[in-house]
């Protein structure tokens, strides 16, 4: 046997352990889609992917990240990129970041997204891209922020909504049960009070409690890149992942405390009834653009019956399975492209065929 393959073996395993290492630069480097900015307001930063020909799609796309999340979930790597395969698909697609999240935020909350950030953007978008609508695409919260904006402003120009892995039943997750025994035992106001002092969910909280949903990954993952020395595709998706939650920034003290007592606590999505405060209500029933919610048997954040359990509340919505995949992998995995963004595919062009009747 020839030298030259142990040679080549063993050059490979060297690069790519140096690559991982802390002193190394990654095995792959990936800047992310090439976009222009249309604004570039404090947690409002509107792109839109270039593209080299102009759409065909009717309707343009907004993509509508979760809060405390980077806005790299829709553009992680080269073929794990939902917006790469949007703008494959002739589709003009838009992004709002919020940007980093920090103590001087403390105050936004629910009604900053769905009564500004989110209705300034689909505006913003229309300006640019001339069209009747946008079809919003949201992951995790990013959904339910784009469903309660829907809700509150049923006349805003929301030609189509899809929600992938967004929770409606929270007493079907796991994950969030022991935060709502807690509740229940202490009240809200004593959960709320360190995140009340923090301002927020600080972001290292937020990284740690992303890692924590996925114990098995984190406690194999050494073992896992030993493994696969060899393997630079491999490793590329795992640090991507490891890279993405390493960005994550923190939560708004206000949102944090809407998330925790309306949605875990009282789980008021699932009543159809969300109360921003004690004089205002948003009602998930006024909603009348089409709804397609994509979730998960095997997603530990947001299961399948908790994102299910949309198409009992939102008005015609139906719900799509991608069985398989994990939260992030909904809108990222390495498999979304053949179990999840073909759901939002055929949406998409059913609404589209909609509009020719």
């Amino acid at each position: 046997m020839s030298s030259a393959p142990l040679t080549t073996t063993l050059s490979t395993a060297a690069r790519n352990a140096w690559a991982i290492s802390p002193f190394g630069d990654g095995v792959e480097q990936y800047d992310g889609l090439p976009t222009t900015v249309l604004s570039d307001e404090p947690h409002r930063r509107l792109s839109r992917y270039d593209r080299a020909t102009s759409a065909t799609a009717p309707r343009p796309v907004l993509l509508v990240p979760p809060l405390a999340v980077s806005a790299r979930c829709f553009d992680l790597r080269p073929g794990q990129s939902l917006a790469a395969h949007l703008v494959d698909a002739d589709r003009a697609t838009y992004l709002i970041d919020y940007g980093s999240i920090g103590f001087a935020d403390r105050a936004m909350g629910f009604e900053t997204w769905i009564d500004d950030i989110l209705p300034t953007a689909i505006h913003a978008v229309l300006a640019d891209h001339d069209a009747d609508a946008v079809d919003l695409v949201g992951w995790s919260l990013g959904g339910t922020m784009s469903l309660l904006t829907a809700a509150a402003h049923p006349d805003l120009p929301i030609g189509s909504l899809t929600a992938f892995g967004t929770p409606i039943d929270y007493r079907q997750i796991p994950a969030v049960q022991p935060l709502i025994t807690a509740d229940r035992l202490l009240g809200s106001r004593a959960m709320v009070v360190p995140t009340a002092v923090l301002g927020g969910v600080p972001r290292h909280l937020v990284r740690a409690s992303y890692r924590a949903m996925a114990p098995r990954r984190e406690l194999t993952k050494a073992v896992h890149l030993a493994r696969h020395l060899l393997d630079t595709e491999a490793l590329a998706r795992t640090t991507a992942i490891d890279d993405f939650i390493g960005e994550m920034p923190g939560y708004p003290g206000r949102a944090y405390h809407q998330i925790h007592t309306r949605l875990m606590a009282r789980n008021e999505l699932h009543s159809g009834v969300v109360h921003l405060s004690s004089d205002r209500a948003v009602h998930l029933d006024a909603i009348t653009a089409p709804v397609l919610f994509v979730g998960s048997e095997t997603d530990n954040i947001a299961n399948g019956p908790a994102v299910r359990a949309g198409v009992d509340v939102v008005p015609g919505a139906r719900y799509a399975a991608a069985d398989g995949l994990s939260h992030l992998g909904l809108v990222a995995g390495p498999r979304a492209a053949q179990l999840s963004w073909t759901a939002m595919d055929d949406f998409l062009a059913e609404v589209a065929e909609e509009l020719l009747v």
